[in-house]
This record gives structure tokens, C-alpha cells and sequence, in this order.
């Protein structure tokens, strides 16, 4: 059965901004792959988010697949894990009070991040995110972020 969670995130952007984030998350409902021992799995889930700007007062909303690499070892109580994914987002607004001009509200969201899984199901983790349109508008500056998060199965 796959799982669902809610995660709430805090964070620093590129442009000197704090940023906040709720998303929710629902499990690809399967293990991609694991090596014989077990002791390696790789699973995955999408990422559904709103993230708030707050000194740009600018709003996006997110959809990515992220990718779940765990290490997890018989008897370990704490699960760390590698994750990353590339989706797509949508932002309010194209500049930032910065000067910053992401040209289009239609933007690319790279993610890469790491974590520890808890005995209770849920997870603490760090996350780099990076927004860009590719290229298909001019000009194409882009914003960074980094985030600590924390995420609640249910």
C-alpha cells in the first residue's frame, strides 16, 4: 500500500529571502530496485508543493518525482537516505525584488537532498533546490534555495 505524508520545510533562498514550504507526498507504491543483501532501496514518490517567498511576497506551486535512495541495514534504527528529482513549477511572479528575472512563471525544479529516516516512519532532511526555465525564455537567471524539512507519514 503506498504511503502518504505531509512535510513542512523552512528555508534560504538566492535572493537573501526566507522561504517556507508545505507539500505532500504520495509513494510510487513499489521498491524500484534493491541490491541482494537489502541493505540498498530504491524507491520513490511525487512531490506536491506550495512554497512562499517571504520578503518577495512571491508564491509556486511544484510537482516532481523524486527519486529515494535508502540505506538501510538489519538492526539500524535511524535510516539515512539520498534523494533527487526533476519536476516542474509554477511561480507567481517572474522577478524578484533582488532584480532577479526567472522570465516565465513556468520553471524546472531540481532537487537534491539528503535525510535520516526515524524509528517512528518520519524524516528530518536538508534539500537543495534549484529553479530554472531552461533556457525557453530570456533571460533565463534562475533562483537557488536550501531547505531543512521535516516529514510526517500518516
Amino acid at each position: 500500500m503506498a504511503q502518504t505524508s505531509v512535510t513542512l520545510e523552512a528555508g534560504h533562498s538566492s535572493e537573501s529571502d526566507t522561504t517556507y514550504r508545505a507539500s505532500m507526498q504520495f509513494d510510487f507504491g513499489r521498491s524500484l530496485w534493491q541490491n541482494q543483501s537489502g541493505s540498498l532501496q530504491l524507491g520513490g514518490y511525487w512531490d506536491a508543493g506550495f512554497t512562499h517567498w517571504d520578503r518577495a511576497n512571491i508564491n509556486s506551486l511544484s510537482l516532481t518525482p523524486i527519486f529515494q535512495l535508502n540505506f538501510s541495514a538489519t538492526g539500524r534504527r535511524f535510516t539515512p537516505f539520498l534523494e533527487g528529482g526533476i519536476g516542474v513549477a509554477l511561480f507567481s511572479e517572474t522577478r524578484f525584488p533582488s532584480n532577479t528575472d526567472i522570465a516565465s512563471s513556468f520553471q524546472f525544479e531540481d532537487v537534491l537532498g539528503a535525510g535520516v529516516r526515524l524509528p517512528s516512519g518520519s524524516e528530518l532532511g536538508l534539500r537543495w533546490y534549484h529553479y530554472s526555465n531552461a533556457g525557453i525564455k530570456q533571460p533565463n537567471m534562475g533562483v537557488e534555495k536550501t531547505a531543512v524539512y521535516f516529514r510526517l507519514p500518516f
